[in-house]
């Protein structure tokens, strides 16, 4: 017998081709209700054949907390447990059995994995932590875009942590994130002094290339009292280094590099930014010590900042590449062929470590030639 009353809740916009697939991930929930905010295709007819309930609703001018909120004012009061999941996201099989599992009444959220993206096996390449899972009682979504829960109950705040609870993303690449920029300048205009906003625009002036933009509200960002988590105070950082980087200031570029480094030495990230700056200027020695100092990190810190490049097979090409050139041929074969190995079907890999290879043989010609002497 169940023990809570669960509601599976989303918005969504001509996204027919997940439904199927979303409701048999959900269909282990009590209720499942559905805000459509303008499918000109089959969406809404395909959910509601499933069984969803489905309001369809017009938003303007559109905002994701807006249409998120009204999603949530359609839940019925006495549901218990509000999980919020967009149409292409995926929850694990038996996956209410472990949110009941974890859930007592005094809980108001919970706290669990979410992939982000995979690897060419179908393993996890990026996953951090997630929790749109919540009491349906004293929350209201905030903010145009990058949206997040926030608590107004009377009781204190408690999150619980649902272990081997998993939330599947597979994003449909054809839909424009042209909209996101515009939110994200009017989530800052809204909420000036909230440093996540500030970081978010910050990083999307960099997606657009707009880096005189990026490195001045980044700046902003680092100046922010309640700034203070040092992967995102590094994620900065290093962006702005990457900024300065593509508009051809190499001195700031490394400047900043460094200024990353030092903000939170343990992450990967800052140090094959700076190996790529190397790369850029043939400072080899520069980029053995970066690829030395990243690969010494054995493990990753789970957040959403993770990037999956500091953790394939960059960094082995990067310092097989900087210790061919300072003749340190039998560790740039060891790099390259991890490289290899890592990435299997590159040509360009493959040639390196070719090369890699005639070096060291003709080093030991070399030296066998000298020892007969």
């Amino acid at each position: 017998m169940n023990k809570y009353k669960i509601c599976v809740y989303a918005i969504c916009k001509n996204e027919e081709q997940f439904v199927d697939r979303w409701m048999d991930a959900v269909s282990e929930a009590d209720l499942v209700v559905v805000t459509d905010t303008g499918s000109t295709d089959h969406t809404v007819e395909k959910l509601r054949a499933r069984g969803a309930i489905v309001y369809t609703e017009c938003i303007v001018p559109w905002r994701f907390d807006a249409a998120r909120n009204i999603a949530m004012d359609h839940i019925p009061d006495d549901i218990e447990i509000c999980v919020s999941n967009d149409l292409d996201e995926v929850f694990v099989q038996g996956w209410r059995q472990k949110l009941e599992a974890a859930w007592q009444p005094t809980h108001t959220r919970a706290r669990y994995l979410f992939t982000w993206s995979y690897n060419a096996d179908g393993s996890p390449k990026k996953q951090f932590t997630m929790e749109k899972i919540h009491r349906r009682q004293g929350f209201r979504w905030v903010h145009p875009v990058h949206e997040v829960l926030e608590y107004r109950g009377e009781n204190s705040d408690s999150t619980v942590w649902v272990p081997d609870l998993v939330l599947n993303h597979y994003p449909d690449e054809s839909k424009p994130r042209a909209q996101y920029l515009p939110l994200l300048e009017l989530s800052a205009q809204e909420n000036p002094q909230d440093d996540r906003t500030s970081f978010w625009l910050g990083r999307e002036y960099m997606y657009h290339n707009m880096h005189d933009k990026c490195i001045a509200e980044l700046t902003r960002h680092l100046n922010l009292p309640s700034a203070k988590w040092d992967e995102e105070r590094c994620a900065s950082m290093r962006f702005i280094a990457k900024s300065y980087q593509d508009l051809g200031d190499f001195m700031q570029a490394r400047l900043w590099f460094y200024k990353a480094i030092a903000e939170c030495p343990h992450v990967r990230e800052p140090y094959l930014y700076m190996a790529r700056l190397g790369y850029l200027e043939n400072d080899w020695p520069l980029v053995f010590l970066m690829t030395e100092k990243a690969l010494e990190i054995k493990e990753k810190t789970g957040s959403y900042l993770l990037e999956p490049e500091a953790w394939g097979y960059e960094l082995y090409d990067l310092g097989a590449i900087c210790c061919y050139w300072l003749e340190l041929y039998e560790k740039s074969f060891k790099y390259a062929l991890i490289a290899c190995q890592m990435k299997p079907n590159d040509a360009r890999l493959r040639g390196n470590l070719e090369l890699i290879e005639l070096k060291l043989n003709k080093k030991a010609e070399s030296t066998a030639i000298k020892n007969q002497i």
